[in-house]
């Protein structure tokens, strides 16, 4: 049997069927699944395969799976088949397929669990894309997280992943960043303009006032001196400095975030720049492109439901026929004065990311961006359709962060928030990386930072980390006393394991074979947070089996009065420690030798 037994044994399960329902419809065969028993006592796996064939076969699932149950009978690496219910059958392994995980563990190492579900499609995943407006904070935290593990999981599952991230550079907000670190330059010059005398000569008012932009006016003055003030270091023209100031003040940001990223695990292969693409027309190309498909039409929207706004009025604009492709009203991309709207930029950077060969994109947005979703996906729709493209966009909620059981508040344009760099410094990267992904992304999470430092089983980070260490030590003591060539996993591989069968034993290994379905399943439905949920399950096998050979001598790690069963024990550990790491690899969390 393959190092996938649960892909391996659906290939099994389907062949039989076929035998009990000839001439099976693809599209039945492709719903036919294999998965873990929920109950041991059951088996070790269990498949649907007589209930979605019923309505096809015109024959009762009870009747199929008692058919099915007998063809497996004598499958190999089946032990016995059983129907049960409505129509499931229930599969036991015999014992040695299932200790066979083991070996296919220890040959590949951390590549166990690899898997070909990607066929090597491109697929360009986009997460971070903060504005350069400031430090990343907890909210850009999460989505940074969750975009990198999922790269990771992709990649691991068979896909070519590209991390991108696009740089918000165009627009109001920078124009606005601009002007407020052109006031931090002025203080560095010595102006005698006060901070509410500046902020009335800004256009839309002083926006950030956060302390982050003391270092980039210092550096500015120090680079351009007086040149870019006015006389006696008031303000000046904006059109001799605007640009100049809007550059540098972008650079100095992109170098923060940068920072902060890396400190945070996370590095991207490409960053796309707004303002670049804008340059380069290509949102005028796409609307260009999108009017030749007949899409683009001069029209007045409706107007907003409920109240109208004072300043309300009718204005024709350029809009894009969004309707057709499933959205809820036509979508405008330029305004009635002739300037591209921010979505006719979104539209351009997405076409140009299918012109760099992404075959899937996978955008990781914050829940506020939820109600760009659907216009999102009509324009990519109407972009791909000769040759689709999808566009799968995750969605993650709001993250509250905690201490002593209150809300530590933030407030981005006072600076006062809590900053991705304050969380690391606080509880470590691991920690933050591996908290984020315990919960799915699109459900709101409290970080507690007194629970991320606990050392308990409440605390995920700290009970997987546990059970590396745990294994590690066994195996350093083991080294010690058998010798280090004893106890490699080309070594370790090859010893018998018939000894292994003990309950608590063959439940660590039923989880360790579940490893590359988990990973295959949790890529495909874009959900890194599986593999931190598998990593605590399997941590909770290996500690229980820890604490029943304190009560059990006869299951105890090492006996040097039993050398078989001390080798076997010895893979099995090797073996969990293998999988931890690599499942630790997907989440961007460093494996530790030893707990502290």
């Amino acid at each position: 049997m393959s190092e996938n037994i649960f892909a391996a044994m659906r290939e099994t399960v389907v062949a039989a069927l076929r035998q009990a329902v000839p001439d099976l419809p693809d599209d039945v065969a492709a719903r036919v699944e294999v998965t873990p028993a929920r109950d041991a006592a059951h088996g070790d796996m269990a498949t649907n395969a007589a209930m979605v064939s019923a309505k096809a076969a015109r024959q009762a699932p009870a009747r199929i799976a008692e058919a099915l149950a007998a063809a497996l009978a004598g499958a190999p690496g089946v032990l016995r088949a059983e129907p049960a219910g409505p129509g499931f059958v229930n599969i036991h392994l015999h014992p040695a397929t299932l200790r066979a995980t083991l070996t296919a563990v220890l040959q590949a190492g951390e590549a166990y669990g690899n898997g070909a579900a990607g066929q090597g499609r491109p697929v360009n995943v986009e997460y971070v894309s903060a504005n350069p407006t400031g430090p990343l904070h907890v909210g850009h935290c999460r989505g940074a997280v969750v975009g990198d593990a999922l790269a990771n999981l992709l990649a691991k599952a068979g896909f070519a992943v590209t991390k991108e991230y696009y740089i918000n550079d165009a627009g109001a907000q920078v124009a606005a960043l601009a002007w407020a670190a052109y006031w931090r330059y002025l203080e560095a010059a010595g102006t005698a303009v006060t901070e509410d005398e500046f902020a009335t000569a800004v256009p839309g008012g002083l926006q950030y006032r956060g302390a982050y932009l003391v270092p980039v006016g210092q550096a500015l003055f120090a680079r351009h001196g007086d040149a870019l003030a006015g006389p006696g270091a008031t303000v000046a023209d904006p059109a001799g400095w605007l640009d100049t100031v809007r550059d540098f003040t972008i650079g100095a940001m992109m170098d923060a975030i940068r920072t902060d990223l890396a400190a945070l695990g996370v590095t991207h292969d490409v960053f796309t720049s707004e303002r670049a693409l804008v340059k380069a027309g290509k949102p005028d190309l796409t609307i260009e492109r999108l009017d030749s498909q007949g899409l683009i039409y001069e029209g007045t929207l409706e107007p907003p439901k409920g109240k109208l706004p004072d300043d309300w009025e009718p204005r024709e604009q350029t809009l894009f026929r969004a309707t057709q492709f499933g959205d809820d009203v036509d979508r405008p991309l330029r305004k009635s004065d002739g300037a591209n709207t921010y979505f006719a930029n979104d539209i351009a950077y997405h076409a140009d990311k299918m012109e760099r060969g992404a075959g899937l994109m996978i955008d990781v947005w914050g829940a506020d961006h939820g109600g760009y979703v659907s216009r999102m996906k009509a324009a990519v729709k109407a972009l791909s359709a000769n040759q689709p493209v999808p566009l799968e966009i995750v969605l993650c909620q709001i993250v509250r962060v905690m201490r002593g059981g209150e809300p530590v508040r933030m407030s981005k344009r006072a600076g006062t928030y809590v900053t991705l760099a304050d969380l690391i410094d606080e509880v470590g990267r691991d920690a933050v990386r591996f908290t984020m992904l315990t919960r799915k992304s699109d459900a709101q999470m409290d970080f507690d930072l007194d629970a991320v430092v606990a050392q308990t089983r409440e605390n995920p980070v700290f009970y997987v980390q546990y059970a590396h260490a745990r294994c590690r030590s066994v195996l350093r003591s083991a080294a010690e006393s058998l010798g280090a060539d004893a106890t490699t996993p080309a070594t370790l591989a090859g010893v018998p394991l018939d000894s292994l069968g003990a309950e608590a034993e063959m439940a660590l290994i039923r989880r360790l074979a579940a490893w590359p379905r988990t990973v295959e399943g949790a890529a495909l439905a874009y959900e890194p947070h599986r593999i931190a949920f598998y990593l605590y399950d399997l941590a909770g096998d290996f500690h229980m089996l820890w604490n029943r050979g304190r009560d059990d001598a006869t299951l105890r790690f090492l006996q040097a009065d039993r050398p078989v069963e001390t080798l076997a024990r010895l893979a099995l550990v090797a073996a969990t420690a293998a999988v931890i790491r690599s499942g630790l690899g997907v989440l961007g969390v460093v494996p530790v030798e030893e707990m502290r």
